[in-house]
């Protein structure tokens, strides 16, 4: 089993240096599918270039690059892709920021992009950030950046994983449970919904985009499926611990607004092991693939995050 104990600096410094490497390419990218405008929707437009300029680890679309080149593919075909999971995600936390859902005032430090712009603006800019990925993906199969039977997987894959099976049905049982006890596998299942299936997405994806078999996709998934409740449990934790500083929102926001949490559920230290044995089981999945120094070293790094 791979060792789970520590992440050392040197090996902090290397994925910190191939996540921001991905970053820049990222949004280069993205400065090409949403440059600035002087139209007349340049409201619209200029919010969610406010959201998606708003920093960020850039986790998702590096996963996505990361598992194409580790299929033996090269990280700039999965680019489209990369830029696409990074405008749903962002999609997703504006929506979740709003009154009429988490009604959080600060995202990464700064305003919400609804505090920034207005409620109206906000909905509307999450809404373009909702349906632009699937242009991209499309346009990238009309301009033979990849295979049109890839970019069909891709957009169904998307669709369902960000779905009522997915992201937005994790944010339908999470807003449901309001006021409720749930079961422990209750709130897994939400985690499993709201945060690991666009992590799950994004391994599957970036295998796709190598041309990567049926098996070998399989284990990608699970492996962003294992990562993903990890890193929500983590997250728990952290709205508990952190320094709010680092983490860029009020600490305590979730039990402020009722939410119940695995953390709440089984206390710190059991959330702690979980998050560590959920995180070895996807190092363990890692071993069916070559050159995996920074998918190893980005699992451990986001076990042990401060923010």
């Amino acid at each position: 089993m791979i060792d789970t104990n520590e992440i050392s600096w040197d090996e902090s410094a290397r994925v910190k240096e191939t996540l921001s490497e991905y970053a820049d390419m990222i949004m280069e990218v993205i400065e090409k599918y949403l440059p600035e405008t002087n139209c007349l929707q340049r409201k619209a437009a200029d919010a969610a270039r406010y959201s998606m300029y708003a920093g960020g680890k850039r986790i998702r679309p590096a996963l996505v690059m990361e598992f194409c080149r580790v299929c033996g593919g090269e990280p700039e075909t999965a680019l489209p892709v990369a830029c696409a999971v990074e405008m749903t995600h962002t999609f997703s936390l504006i929506h979740d920021d709003l009154p009429c859902m988490d009604n959080d005032d600060m995202r990464r430090g700064k305003p919400s992009c609804h505090k920034a712009f207005g409620e109206a603006e906000a909905l509307l800019a999450g809404d373009l950030l909702a349906v632009k990925p699937y242009e991209i993906i499309a346009q990238a199969a009309l301009h033979k950046q990849l295979p049109e039977e890839t970019a069909l997987r891709i957009i169904s894959l998307l669709s369902e994983l960000t779905g009522l099976g997915g992201m937005i049905g994790g944010q339908t049982v999470d807003i449901g449970l309001s006021g409720q006890t749930p079961e422990v596998s209750t709130i897994l299942e939400m985690y499993r919904m709201k945060t690991a299936a666009l992590l799950e997405f994004c391994c599957k994806a970036g295998c796709l985009t190598a041309g990567a078999d049926a098996s070998t996709i399989l284990t990608a998934g699970t492996f962003g499926q294992r990562l993903g409740l990890a890193f929500q449990i983590i997250d728990d934790i952290l709205d508990i611990t952190a320094d709010e500083k680092l983490l860029g929102k009020p600490v305590g926001s979730d039990s402020a607004q009722g939410k119940h949490t695995y953390v709440e559920a089984v206390g710190l230290d059991e959330a702690r092991k979980t998050a560590r044995s959920l995180s070895e089981q996807a190092l363990e999945l890692l071993k069916g693939f070559s050159d995996n120094s920074f998918l190893v070293g980005l699992t451990k790094m986001l076990l042990y995050r401060q923010y």
